[in-house]
């Protein structure tokens, strides 16, 4: 028996939220007004939800699931919707028989189809058999090997996306031929999306160090050799592809056609050491080489190739090779100096008998965030490996001390990211870069990924941009810093002015900015602020990110990864086993769509369960 103080008290929380939700909607009526046709009855939702969420939603939750009623859990895309229907309820077992009235309420399907119409806007068609899309970040040789796109588009990959902060247009322009080549005629198109560099605050450079290569065979515990190091050879200026091989030996062209496959390559290494290369294939324009024995080869190391048929001797004289990149040691404990003074970074030095000398010291790439910095604020080094508290700001130089890295010791390099989750950074997402690239992207991409989005200026620059070339692309925003998530609301109504839009949870950037132990709230947040305004949003940054560059996954990875279907799209990185992790993704998207659907569990049939067994075997692909 419903007992009728709770119904009534139901009912008036009910009535609050949807008071709440047209308050809001009269309140933000200019903004509502500016939105694209396509998102006017989406914005509103977006409205709605926002008033629904200013309640204690949890404990109206809680009555009414004491009560056996729906507890409005998978409210978002049909916010008046659901509470109206709980309304009407209410009003039935009070006896009232009243049925509450709108106009102008999204339904259920009506709101799953606006959904699934921007989706394939913005990301393109989905795969026969899978609902959620796969994005994958395209490597330098997909500009060279025609192939490899095919083989990728075979696996499920939807959408390609290309990286602004690498390569040049000139390659950008390959790749995208590639891919455009590499559709079959009957096949749907895939979405080009190019993401823009931003202002990204990265570490400077480091004092070069000798110019050596180590080459280096897999060994097992016993020290024997379980796999030989593989060595490319070719004239200066001819690259491996990439992630194949990491030692590279450029060679004098006069004699590198003379290179056959069993051909012995010997030398002395920078120790004294005798060691031999043996010319394995040819491969593009170079060779593979295998080597058996650690070796340190520096520039102007002679190779000797010994020709018994003719009978002569040829050396081959190796190049120059680049600098080893010399790298900080840092420890729980140790100052670090962060300078704006371009100079290239150094280690610590210390005395004979072991003292401080000079604390390490190292540049940044954008040297104007320096104003903004204040005592006592953290600062985090590639991706939160090494964290620090800013002891000293000065107008020159930060001095840092580190406190947390390994026990042993973690290594800074050039080139790492720099993350100042808790200072008030003035720089914008647009970049001068950005804006050049913007020219070549609007010409040639279905989608542009704008970075470092922290409030509706970013946008509405990227619209000034759209606007002063007369051309327009889709726009994906990338989330990745604690203002971007605190401003996501006004940055939708904003990026709504245009049509199609997406957001991409960059989680690695938006992990360290809002801290490790608030990052699962905070991207289930933007999951659910998405879906109420009907947006698609894309799951980004180290997914079977083990698996692509190791081969390996780990047991987190496809946890991740199964998690990952309530994004209408998940991003993958690049990485030397790319193929493999899209094959994996593919299936694992698949499998979980019988379980969930975005966020809404799903019941599916277990077939032995009235034999006491459980069994998957029938959502195998």
């Amino acid at each position: 028996m419903y007992q009728p103080q709770k119904l009534e008290t139901i009912a008036q929380e009910i009535s609050l939220i949807l008071e709440k939700a047209i308050a809001m909607e009269k309140e933000y009526a200019q903004e509502l007004r500016q939105v694209h046709p396509v998102y006017a009855k989406s914005a509103k939702n977006l409205i709605h939800y926002l008033a629904f969420r200013n309640f204690d939603v949890d404990h109206l939750q809680n009555k009414l699931r004491e009560l056996s009623l729906p507890s409005l859990s998978n409210i978002e895309s049909h916010v008046v919707h659901s509470l109206l229907n709980i309304k009407t309820i209410i009003n039935h077992l009070q006896g009232k028989q009243v049925v509450e009235k709108i106009p102008g309420v999204l339904t259920i399907p009506q709101s799953k189809s606006l959904l699934t119409k921007n989706t394939k806007m913005l990301l393109g068609s989905k795969s026969k058999n899978r609902r959620t899309r796969i994005m994958v970040t395209l490597p330098g040789i997909a500009a060279k090997h025609p192939q490899f796109i095919k083989r990728l588009l075979k696996l499920g990959m939807n959408s390609s996306r290309i990286n602004c902060a690498h390569d040049n247009p000139e390659v950008w322009e390959k790749m995208i031929e590639q891919v455009k080549n590499a559709c079959p005629a009957k096949q749907r198109k895939c979405k080009i999306m190019m993401d823009l560099a931003g202002p990204k605050l990265r570490t400077g450079q480091m004092q070069p160090g000798p110019q050596v290569v180590h080459i280096k065979p897999k060994r097992n515990a016993l020290g024997r050799v379980t796999k030989p190091a593989q060595v490319w050879l070719a004239p200066p200026g001819i690259n491996p592809p990439e992630g194949l091989v990491k030692a590279i030996l450029p060679i004098n062209e006069e004699y590198f056609e003379q290179l056959k496959k069993s051909d012995i390559l010997s030398f002395e290494d920078t120790r004294g050491k005798k060691r031999e290369i043996i010319i394995d294939n040819k491969l593009d324009e170079g060779r593979i080489g295998l080597s058996y024995d650690s070796a340190f080869v520096e520039t102007g190391a002679v190779l000797t190739l010994q020709k018994e048929q003719k009978g002569n001797t040829i050396n081959l004289k190796v190049g120059e090779l680049l600098p080893v990149e010399e790298a900080i040691i840092l420890h729980p404990g140790d100052p670090l100096i962060l300078h704006k003074n371009p100079r290239n970074g150094e280690p610590a030095s210390y005395s004979s008998r072991g003292k401080l000398v000079r604390p390490a010291h190292i540049s940044c790439t954008l040297p104007e965030v320096f104003k903004d910095v204040k005592v006592g604020n953290p600062i985090f080094f590639d991706d939160g490996k090494i964290e620090g508290i800013i002891k000293k700001a000065h107008a020159e130089e930060l001095h840092i001390e580190i406190i947390h890295a390994k026990t042993n010791g973690t290594r800074l390099r050039s080139d790492k990211g720099i993350n100042l989750p808790e200072s008030d950074l003035k720089i914008r997402g647009l970049t001068n870069k950005d804006r050049e690239d913007l020219r070549f992207v609007c010409k040639h991409a279905d989608a542009v990924n704008l970075s470092f989005v922290n409030d509706q200026q970013d946008v509405q620059d990227l619209l000034d941009v759209f606007q002063s070339l007369n051309q327009q692309v889709g726009i994906i925003l990338k989330i990745e810093t604690q203002k971007g998530f605190k401003n996501l609301p006004s940055i939708l109504l904003k990026a709504m002015q245009t049509y199609p839009i997406g957001v991409m949870i960059a989680r690695g950037d938006l992990a360290i900015e809002t801290g490790w132990k608030n990052f699962a709230s905070i991207q289930e947040e933007i999951l659910r602020i998405c879906e109420a305004a009907h947006i698609p949003d894309i799951w980004a940054t180290q997914v079977l990110e083990s698996l692509a560059k190791k081969g390996v996954p780990t047991r987190s990875e496809i946890t991740d990864a199964a998690m990952a279907q309530r994004a209408e799209c998940v991003m993958l990185n690049k990485g030397a086993y790319i193929e493999k992790a899209v094959k994996m993704l593919d299936r694992i998207l698949q499998r979980m769509q019988h379980f969930n659907k975005k966020k809404e569990t799903l019941l599916p049939r277990l077939n032995e369960a009235n034999q006491l067994q459980l069994s998957h075997d029938s959502y195998n692909s």
